[in-house]
């Protein structure tokens, strides 16, 4: 069976220096697969890959098609790419930038026809908290609200896959929470699939079905959340006893056992 979105020996070089190393992945229809390693893993070139946004050798293909031999509007339908870092150096609205993930539905570079486009704006701004923010300058924000600002626009874009390099980047506990649940149940509506990098790997093993364990590069492990997260596997990537220091720091939120008064 063909995934959404399959590549095969990709590998990204900058000079000498190998940064993804014949790296291959599958991603089916309902999956979440999270990306996961430490800093210097690659996950994060890797996500510049599949947007097309540095060189590679390997393929990347949707479905049966390389998406290189995509028009720019058709790839934009498929696939949504939130980056880790977003920068707005003019007096945008909210609004506005939010209407910009609507490009890809125009009839032409200059068409202002875009017949869904001004109720997928709304909804993006309402399901990520922004509807009060709309008529407000991006240059005016905190790097949370800014961080909704670019998931509103990925989410009226209107894509088959998401493709989230730390969507819980300088989001706040409540955010955090209501982000990663809104992506889970976008999931849920057929013909629908999720990559992201996480770096807090309690987010990886709560929302993730799938997952891939890089180290400089290279696949550790690769398959279900379960299969790959496990502490040999991640000690192994992290240099430490990962499962131990998670449930150390649980730990301090267990509420302190009442004194025995013995009455």
């Amino acid at each position: 069976m063909t995934g959404m979105l399959q590549g095969e020996h990709i590998t990204v070089r900058y000079g000498s220096f190998t940064v993804v190393d014949d790296l291959s992945f599958r991603l089916e229809e309902g999956q979440w697969l999270m990306l996961a390693g430490p800093n210097g893993a690659g996950k994060s070139t890797l996500i510049e890959t599949i947007a097309q946004g540095t060189p590679y050798t390997g393929s990347i293909r949707w479905q049966d098609e390389d998406i290189r031999a995509l028009k720019a509007a058709s790839l934009a339908q498929k696939i949504g790419v939130l980056a880790q870092k977003n920068n707005v150096g003019y007096a945008y609205t909210v609004e506005e930038v939010v209407g910009l993930g609507r490009y890809a539905y125009k009839a032409g570079l200059f068409s202002g026809r875009d017949d869904d486009g001004k109720a997928a704006v709304e909804k993006a701004l309402e399901i990520t908290g922004l509807t009060e923010l709309r008529h407000a300058s991006m240059l005016t924000l905190s790097g949370g609200e800014m961080q909704r600002v670019f998931l509103a626009q990925v989410f009226a874009q209107n894509p088959q896959v998401l493709i989230l390099d730390e969507p819980a980047n300088h989001l706040d506990l409540k955010y955090q929470q209501h982000i990663f649940s809104l992506i889970q149940e976008w999931l849920a509506q057929p013909g629908r699939a999720v990559l992201s990098v996480v770096h807090d790997l309690s987010l990886a093993r709560r929302y993730g079905t799938h997952a891939i364990l890089l180290d400089h590069g290279k696949t550790v492990s690769q398959g279900t959340i379960s299969d790959v997260m496990t502490p040999d596997n991640l000690k192994q990537v992290y240099g430490m006893d990962v499962y131990a220091w998670m449930r150390d720091m649980l730990s301090q939120w267990q509420e302190p056992s009442q004194p025995d008064t013995g009455i």
